[in-house]
């Protein structure tokens, strides 16, 4: 739970909450522009009350665009960046009044800090959170103590820095508070769905082995052992008798083959073969497929089930490839009566993003070509 964030957990979530980044940026900057306004008569360096509103612009504008589901995965690097742009506008706001800041409560500093660190909750894990906002209170503190000498209040300084750090403190905590309980939440919630999928899944593979035999069965009585009646029953074995057995051999060994080498992922073209009636292709000759991670077989599996429906495709088709340091997975898809719109498309493509697989896309009235790409760990 220490290394996980919202987003890896539950990667629809995170894309739902893009907005709400967006938001919070647009009220640091209303809170900064509002702020400077209201302590304009203290301000003593206009140059510098600017630079600051406009790092405020800058950190809400980094959150929003890396929180954008194209940008996935948030890493804690675009945390950092956020934090020190707006802490770095926190010390130019201090520049800007230095020597006559009477009144701390109306520094914007605090607050912006406060209001960024929350609105990326969803997207980083409690523990960088929490060091986020115990890092930027420190270095609110140290401007603090610098300031005290012009404060028109008579407090003590360990009063002012706690007071001026508060904001901070109290919205990096709900942030990290969040992130801590929608991951036991999600988490919870997933170790139970999973229990349920491998209860389905066990009995849809018995399923699968039962149809996998029953061909098999069908082939040995349609074809093998009628022709091995007639074989007893003749005097001699033409050449054309021959060929027919080792024709019939290498039949058998097909299926059987097949049967030993499939994945999970032939697993699930067979279930959508058999229950949707879309013919679902998969080509993975070095099983492949194995190799995804949990979130990533979701991932995959989702996507192709979701094409797979009788209004949306006729023919799915997966490939996958394999070198020394990736993968690549082609699905293609020929459109049915209500081929997939590119904005339906585009919420795959954000979640397989968010679980470390690079996704493209391309859609015509012909065909549907979605590319993924992994690293092998």
């Amino acid at each position: 739970m220490m290394r996980l964030t919202q987003q890896e957990a539950d990667p629809i979530g995170g894309i739902t909450a893009a907005p709400i980044v967006v938001i919070g940026a647009a009220l640091a900057v209303g809170s900064a522009v509002a702020l400077t306004w209201v302590h304009r008569s203290e301000v003593v360096s206009p140059l510098a009350a600017i630079v600051a509103i406009l790092l405020v612009a800058a950190a809400g504008a980094v959150a929003a665009i890396s929180a954008a589901p194209s940008r996935a995965p948030f890493t804690a690097e675009r945390l950092w960046v956020v934090v020190t742009l707006a802490v770095g506008a926190a010390i130019a706001e201090y520049t800007s009044t230095v020597g006559s800041n009477r009144y701390l409560y109306d520094d914007f500093g605090p607050v912006v800090i406060g209001m960024l660190i929350l609105s990326v909750a969803p997207y980083c894990t409690w523990v960088s959170l929490a060091l986020a906002g115990v890092l930027a209170s420190t270095v609110l503190s140290i401007l603090v103590v610098g300031a005290s000498n012009s404060v028109a209040v008579d407090a003590p300084v360990g009063a002012l820095v706690a007071v001026n750090a508060a904001p901070v403190i109290a919205l990096s905590a709900a942030a990290a508070g969040y992130a801590y309980a929608i991951i036991a939440e999600t988490l919870g919630w997933q170790r139970e769905a999973n229990r349920a999928a491998l209860q389905r899944d066990s009995e849809l593979r018995a399923g699968i082995a039962r149809s996998v035999q029953q061909s098999r069965v069908s082939v040995l009585g349609r074809e093998v052992l009628p022709f091995l009646a007639g074989i007893m029953t003749a005097e001699r074995i033409t050449v054309a008798e021959a060929d027919r057995a080792r024709e019939l051999a290498e039949e058998l060994r097909r299926a059987l083959r097949a049967g030993l080498e499939s994945t999970w992922l032939d697993d699930l073209a067979t279930s959508l073969r058999l229950a949707r009636g879309i013919e679902t292709i998969v080509d993975d000759p070095s099983g492949a497929a194995d190799l995804l991670g949990d979130d990533q077989r979701s991932a995959l599996t989702a996507l192709i089930t979701w094409l797979a429906e009788p209004t949306r495709s006729e023919l799915v088709t997966v490939s996958l490839v394999t070198d020394l340091d990736g993968g690549r997975i082609v699905i293609s898809a020929v459109p049915a009566g209500r081929p997939p719109a590119k904005r339906e498309i585009d919420r795959f493509i954000a979640v397989a993003r968010a679980v470390s697989l690079g996704a493209e896309s391309a859609s015509t009235r012909e065909n549907v070509r979605v590319e993924l790409s992994y690293v092998i760990d």
